[in-house]
């Protein structure tokens, strides 16, 4: 099977999409001149130039546009350029796209896309370098995606871009570059299925993102060890795969919860409250949880790097785990 990149792989989703169905477009900031800064528009101008929409420097503007389009029938997909600066549009989001239908009856439809590059590690500072997924799990109204390979960036954006409700849609930025196979042919990717990125059989590590890599990578020192790990990339942080996690935890009886924003209020609490309210005769061990401190992201690389977990981070937790057996 042919390898293509997380960038390669986000403009052939949009372009199968966009021939498809007249009404998405897509909207935002410094889109046309390079392909997008992460090249994940490629293409795009040069094959629909009237359905790519360079924008002055407003996000409020641009969300609104597009949550007004969305209303109108038309499927935007709104670029944030850096998921840190969706602060100034959660009225939009939070208080409007994620509310209209609930607020109208269902009379309407909310097919919006905003996609929005999140994550650290590039020495990009404080407001270019948060995770912000916690936030919008915590709202009712919209579904929330966090894709880790070119695979599942494809199929999933192609079943976002299909949704009638609002989806958001973060991409790390470090795994622009990440290559892995993708099929020539047709697919799409439920929104609320995870994936065994890795079959296991004494401890669950449950991630999602960049952090889906660095499990693997800890996964196969500890395998060197003769310790089993499955690793599940969640995909979808809300809804997330309740049943294929409660499969997993089932069998290993251990968890670690992996992410890399912020363990304060992240992602990680939830599963794990959920978990061990449903599954607490299963666990063999308290559930151990990594994320980042809890301090704004550092510009400086090595305190960028002290702050952000790593696969040094998910290999000691699942050690402190079947310690705690």
């Amino acid at each position: 099977m042919r390898e293509i990149t997380i960038a390669q792989a986000t403009a052939e989703a949009l372009m199968e999409e966009m021939s498809k169905d007249p009404g998405i477009f897509i909207i935002g900031e410094d889109l046309t001149a390079h392909g997008g800064i992460f090249g994940q528009f490629v293409g795009i101008p040069e094959k629909f130039p009237d359905r790519i929409l360079d924008t002055p420097i407003s996000e409020t503007a641009i969300v609104g546009a597009g949550v007004g389009a969305a209303l109108t029938g038309m499927r935007p997909l709104v670029d944030l350029h850096f998921a840190d600066f969706i602060t100034i549009t959660m009225d939009e989001i939070v208080s409007q796209a994620a509310t209209m239908r609930y607020m109208f009856g269902g009379q309407s439809k909310m097919p919006l896309v905003i996609w929005a590059p999140d994550g650290a590690g590039l020495s990009a500072g404080p407001h270019h370098s948060k995770s912000f997924e916690a936030w919008f799990m915590h709202a009712p109204g919209m579904k929330v995606v966090v894709p880790s390979t070119p695979y599942d960036v494809k199929g999933l954006l192609k079943s976002a871009l299909r949704d009638d409700d609002l989806v958001l849609f973060f991409q790390h930025k470090k795994l622009f570059k990440f290559k892995g196979p993708v099929p020539e042919e047709e697919y799409v990717i439920p929104l609320k299925k995870a994936d065994v990125k890795r079959e296991g059989s004494d401890v669950t590590v449950i991630t999602y993102s960049m952090m889906v890599h660095h499990s693997l990578e800890a996964a196969k020192k500890l395998e060197g060890e003769g310790i089993s790990v499955e690793v599940i990339d969640l995909r979808t942080v809300w809804p997330f795969d309740f049943d294929l996690i409660a499969e997993s935890v089932k069998k290993t009886g251990h968890v670690v919860i992996a992410h890399e924003s912020w363990k304060v209020g992240g992602v990680g609490a939830e599963l794990a409250s959920q978990i061990q309210e449903k599954l607490f005769d299963y666990l063999d061990a308290p559930i151990v949880r990594v994320g980042a401190e809890h301090t704004p992201i550092p510009f400086s690389p090595p305190l960028e790097k002290r702050v952000i977990p790593d696969a040094e981070d998910v290999y000691r937790a699942v050690k402190k785990v079947l310690e705690d057996a």
